[in-house]
């Protein structure tokens, strides 16, 4: 007794590419445009998450490379200072005075560490170019992190935009083979003929 067995019907692959009289130009156009999309997304992503990634890194280090710390003394005490409600982890808002790079002495708000926010207590700020009081720089580690993760949000962003403009240009595809097919039957259909019994 033999077996019958029964194939499984898959799917052919690359059947756009084929040569079959009943193919259409379109079909061929549309597998290239999966090909070049495909291609488009995944290079645009790397070259954008790369280029992205080091750009935040380079930023980062430039603006760590134009400030620089200065010993400070913390003026008041940072509970009772005003704008000190908030906290960020254990560092505090506070009065500091500091030393200019000209010997005037200045004052200002910033962050420190909690331990070091009573009256008195020596901390260091961070001074642009300008001597302005600015946030402590990205460490190199926190700025190759940052450059990571701006560079993959990049990457995403890239390769969805590329996907999502070769999912439009095939749809506008699929609209135009319709509209071939309904032309098609509409000089197809009369011959037919409507017949009801």
């Amino acid at each position: 007794m033999t077996r019958n067995r029964s194939r499984r019907q898959g799917r052919v692959r690359w059947w756009r590419l084929r040569r079959n009289p009943l193919r259409r130009r379109s079909y061929l156009v549309e597998a290239w445009l999966l090909f070049a999309t495909g291609v488009l997304a995944l290079g645009g992503a790397i070259v954008a998450g790369v280029l992205t990634a080091h750009g935040v890194e380079r930023d980062l280090d430039g603006l760590r490379a134009e400030r620089h710390a200065v010993p400070a003394v913390v003026t008041e005490d940072a509970r009772r200072a005003p704008g000190t409600e908030g906290t960020d982890g254990d560092r505090v808002w506070a009065q500091v005075r500091w030393k200019a790079a000209d010997g005037t002495t200045r004052t200002g708000a910033t962050r420190v560490d909690s331990a070091r926010a009573g009256a008195g207590s020596a901390t260091r700020v961070w001074l642009d170019a300008k001597g302005n009081l600015v946030p402590e720089p990205a460490t190199a580690d926190e700025a190759e992190f940052q450059g990571a993760v701006m560079g993959a949000v990049a990457a995403l962003s890239a390769g969805t935009a590329v996907a999502l403009a070769g999912c439009f240009a095939r749809a506008r595809l699929d609209r135009r083979r319709q509209d071939q097919w309904d032309t098609e039957w509409a000089v197809i259909d009369p011959g037919w003929g409507r017949r009801t019994g």
